[in-house]
């Protein structure tokens, strides 16, 4: 399936939603639909699910949030979603979403404090609009042995540093790159005025001038770095990991102030027709089992972290993680709703497309 669906992603957002389409409409009184990344409808997510309703449930995947927030303003109605908490307010100020009940989820007391009470996310007593599924980091994974100075001091500022013009490389989506590239200039993009964004939108026409490509996925990233093409990448902590386990020189850096942590979650749609069913597979993406495939295959956090203990000391190496990972939880900035992000969205593409 991946491998499918990393072909037909090259063809265009128009040809998934027809393809979601034809797999189904979502919605009816049968097995609940999953509308989610990629990786995250591997069956250790819907385990738990089937093993209590003795049914699978139906999945489509998505590969960028415009898209799929698009796809469910044009009726597309799954049960369940995967959104980021950067991007559910979207979804729920739309109108999308129910507020789940959290008192009817297993899973729910396995998540830490800080993830359970992220701002923004409560929708009354005892239920949320938005729960925790997994986190990670955005940073910049680089070659220590084409860049060795930037092991004495890691700097997001190798993505403008002449020398390797040409051989980095930045993300597509502007919930990565635009508050990455304005803390590099001492902008928070989640307060930035007029005047700060004119400085930022500066920064990445200069930043579009440095790259090698844009990406919008983490396989030509790897391949990048992999073969010397690139020196230095804006990643996922997965990139590294997929290169460190192939014994590549690299590094994730942890400059000051920490990495940006994304935290991506589970909601329920306003139209699904059967709540339980969904609850049921709001908690399934939460098991134990899940959460040990989260971190072991996938390479992301888990907001389960009772299985984290569990784990052996060869998993936390290979993603650059300490064993105590709620420190780092603690020490990165959230990725949070950017302020006027169509505007932001469109003069990316512009700057992208070299207008």
């Amino acid at each position: 399936m991946k491998q499918w669906f990393r072909f037909i992603r090259r063809l265009g957002t128009g040809v998934i939603a027809v393809l979601i389409a034809a797999c189904g409409s979502g919605g009816g009184s049968g097995s609940p639909v999953l509308f989610q990344w990629e990786d995250y409808v591997d069956p250790p997510f819907l385990a738990a699910y089937r093993q209590q309703y003795r049914e699978t449930p139906r999945t489509a995947i998505f590969a960028d949030e415009d898209e799929a927030f698009a796809k469910l303003r044009a009726g597309y109605r799954p049960d369940v979603m995967g959104p980021c908490y950067y991007e559910f307010p979207r979804w729920r100020d739309a109108g999308l979403l129910q507020p789940i009940d959290t008192s009817r989820l297993k899973n729910w007391s396995k998540i830490p404090a800080r993830l359970r009470e992220l701002p923004g996310i409560a929708a009354g007593p005892g239920r949320v609009w938005f729960v925790p599924h997994y986190w990670g980091n955005t940073s910049i994974t680089y070659r220590t042995d084409l860049a060795p100075e930037y092991t004495r001091d890691e700097s997001w500022n190798i993505l403008f540093d002449p020398k390797y013009r040409g051989r980095v490389a930045v993300l597509e989506g502007v919930d990565d790159t635009v508050p990455l590239i304005a803390r590099i200039i001492g902008v928070d993009a989640y307060t930035m005025n007029d005047a700060d964004w004119r400085r930022v939108e500066a920064k990445l026409r200069q930043l579009v001038g440095q790259v090698r490509f844009v990406a919008s996925d983490d396989t030509s990233l790897a391949q990048g770095l992999a073969s010397g093409e690139l020196v230095a990448a804006m990643s996922w902590r997965i990139v590294y990991r997929t290169l460190k386990v192939e014994g590549k020189p690299v590094a994730f850096m942890n400059p000051r102030g920490g990495p940006f942590t994304y935290v991506c979650g589970l909601v329920i749609a306003h139209a699904t027709r059967n709540y339980d069913k969904a609850l049921a597979l709001v908690d399934s993406s939460l098991s134990d089992e899940a959460a040990d495939y989260t971190i072991r295959k996938i390479g992301d956090v888990p907001a389960n972290s009772s299985v984290l203990p569990k784990e052996p000391d060869s998993v936390f190496a290979s993603l650059g993680l300490p064993r105590d990972v709620g420190r780092l939880l603690s020490q990165g900035m959230f990725q949070k709703p950017l302020p006027n992000k169509e505007k932001i969205v469109a003069t990316w593409s512009d700057i992208r497309a070299g207008l």
